[in-house]
């Protein structure tokens, strides 16, 4: 049997204590050897287990770690990134995986020519949620889509001081939301054929964008795309809303994971992953074997059980060659790209082309 894949992570503030530390310690045959934290000492009483190292520099000095986790502000994934590939390591960044394509361009360079690995944290490919969603439309039932709608909506009034919501590199909810919204879209459908967005600040005190809406168009076969996020929703919309030629889903509340790793759950604790059956979508269908004056009929769609070791599981199988990675450079660069065109279509007001050339 091989010995565990050795993972440092670099940062512990919210990325790195609640989304990678725990989820990396949670998985079967991965160990958190180091954690990088600058200052302070709550890594060493969370996993007294791992090496705290005080630079990245340090933590690459243990030749024994295979992997490594950047989960720093989004203004430093790129250089960071980069510093850990020319040190051969494979690598994963945290959403937004950098800040411009041509970035991301050039970490998979530096990748391939080293033959590593390189991937993007998209967890929420593992939400509850969106693996019920997935199994919705697997299954046929509505039809052929038609549209697509997906909301992240939250309501906080006083922006918060931190760099998220500050002026500088890489904040702004679109950076910060965005990307897992994206991904789903690209996920589920692929390269669309245009884009035209808004992105703005709704808030009084926000000083960089709180809100912004996504409209993706896809020719073959016909479908729109609707991609939401605000910081202004007392009453939020929908999770998801899908139409299709012979029905609808509907899915209101986010998953839990989040919140219940927050909150001090693991994941082998009760009820860890499950959504209550308040927040199980509605799956109505509108024509069948009824016909259509039977009217619709409508049923509750239990949330499949959301699990972010997925992402480290898959991760670590691709790594020891079992696997093909889910999660590839190249989705994230398409990911980083719609970011660019969605603020490039709202400065101008109009619709733009999308082409991914070489990196679809």
């Amino acid at each position: 049997m091989r010995e565990s894949i050795r993972v440092g992570v670099v940062g512990f503030g919210l990325a790195g204590r609640i989304f990678h530390t725990a989820v990396v310690e949670a998985t079967p045959g991965l160990e958190l050897a180091s954690v990088v934290q600058r200052t302070g000492d709550e890594a060493a009483k969370a996993y007294p287990g791992a090496k705290v190292a005080r630079s990245v520099e340090e933590m690459l000095g243990d030749v024994g770690i295979e992997l490594v986790v950047i989960a720093t502000p989004s203004y430093s994934h790129y250089e960071l990134a980069k510093q850990c590939l020319h040190a051969q390591r494979n690598v994963v960044v945290d959403k937004p995986f950098t800040l411009t394509s041509a970035e991301a361009a050039d970490l998979i360079k530096t990748a391939r020519e080293r033959k590593l690995l390189l991937t993007a944290y998209q967890n929420r490919r593992w939400d509850g949620d969106f693996l019920t969603l997935r199994q919705v439309i697997a299954d046929g039932e509505l039809g052929r889509l038609v549209s697509y709608e997906a909301h992240y909506d939250r309501f906080r009034q006083q922006p918060r001081l931190a760099w998220r919501e500050m002026p500088g590199q890489g904040s702004g909810t679109l950076f910060d939301l965005g990307p897992h919204v994206i991904d789903q879209a690209l996920t589920l459908f692929g390269a669309p054929e245009t884009i035209f967005a808004s992105v703005r600040v709704e808030r009084e005190a926000a000083a960089v964008d709180d809100a912004w809406d996504i409209f993706l168009e896809y020719a073959k076969p016909p479908k729109t795309v609707l991609l939401r996020a605000t910081l202004t929703a007392c009453a939020p919309g929908p999770r998801y809303v899908v139409h299709g030629t012979k029905g609808s889903f509907v899915k209101w509340g986010l998953d839990p994971q989040e919140d219940q790793l927050k909150a001090g759950m693991g994941f082998d604790s009760p009820g860890f992953g499950e959504d209550p059956e308040t927040d199980w979508g509605e799956l109505r269908i509108c024509e069948g074997e009824g016909g259509p004056l039977a009217g619709p009929v409508s049923r509750r769609v239990r949330t499949l059980k959301g699990d972010y070791r997925g992402f480290y599981a898959n991760l670590r199988d691709a790594l020891l060659g079992k696997a093909e990675l889910e999660v590839k450079p190249e989705q994230a660069w398409r990911t980083t790209r719609l970011i660019e065109l969605a603020r490039e279509s709202s400065g101008q007001g109009r619709r733009l082309r999308v082409e991914f050339g070489g990196q679809s």
